[in-house]
This record gives C-alpha cells, structure tokens and sequence, in this order.
C-alpha cells in the first residue's frame, strides 16, 4: 500500500504529513522534500498517494487543536534515528501536555544524563514534530531554546497547551 500524504491547516499553519496506513513516519511545517528526506528507503519504495485526511491521524490532531492536548498521544509514529535519538523520542512522548522538560532533563531520561547536546540533536532531527512533542523541550531555567519552526511556533504550542 503506497504512503499517504495530506495537508492538515492548523493554527499554526499548513502541516505536511506522511503516514504509512495509520503510523506517522513525517509532520512538519516546511515543505515535502524535506519530510520526504527522513524516511527510511524501506518506506520509499512503497510510492505515494495525496489524500484529503489520514484516518484517525487526522481526527486526532483535529482534537488536539480543538482543546484535548492528550489526543496526540493517540498517534502511532515511527522514524528512523540513532539509538540514543529513539530513546530521546520516547522520553519526549512521555512529557504531558502543559509541561517541559529541560534538554537536560531529556538527555537523563533517554539514559545518558551527560548527553545534554545529542538531547538537543535528537529535538532537532525530530521528523514527527508536535506529535513527538520536541516543542516541550526547553533549556535549564525556563528559556524556550531553539524551534525547527521559529519560536513563536513553539511559544503558541506551549501556550496552547498551558505550558505557559
């Protein structure tokens, strides 16, 4: 079955997605090459297919936008990455809406507390933004640190989710 891509409109602008039956392997905000460019070869093989919505992906990040920040955590997602990039995404899958974490805090709970820059490598290489919430990092002290999508993106998810 060919990869699925659709253009979800959202508050915070047109997301990009590719999924491969109801598992997101891409979202973000630039533009296709790029989401196309951190999948696995694996993936790419199977082709492509625009759609209007991705079943349940879709009606989930309607939710999540509508108010139940929690809705997110419904999405399946898988990306290819280094195994301390794996970890780090899991531990960012497990800080709840309304929260933050410290790239510091991150790198302790991926297992490698020394870790503080891979922490912030893995937020960066992050192919799955907003639904692996790369968003809720931030630095030790409060400061938002860097977004792949401008800080006032980051600034309005965290707002959104009463993080702020």
């Amino acid at each position: 079955m060919a990869l699925q891509i659709s253009h979800y409109k959202s508050p915070i602008g047109v997301l990009n997605l590719i999924a491969d039956e109801q598992i997101l392997l891409g979202l973000n905000l630039s533009n296709m090459k790029a989401l196309k460019d951190g999948l696995s070869p694996d993936d790419f093989q199977k082709g492509f297919k625009e759609v209007s919505k991705i079943p349940v992906i879709t009606d989930l990040l309607n939710d999540y936008f509508a108010g139940d920040i929690a809705a997110i955590n419904g999405i399946s997602v898988r990306q290819p990455g280094a195994p301390f990039s794996q970890a780090a995404w899991k531990a960012m899958r497990k800080v709840k809406g309304g929260k933050v974490l410290s790239y510091a805090d991150l790198a302790d709970n991926a297992g490698s507390p020394a870790a503080v820059r891979a922490a912030g490598s893995a937020c960066a290489k992050n192919a799955i933004a907003l639904v692996v919430p790369c968003h809720r990092i931030v630095k030790t002290g409060g400061a938002l640190g860097n977004y792949a999508y401008g800080l006032s993106k980051k600034e309005w998810l965290l707002r959104h989710e009463n993080a702020l």
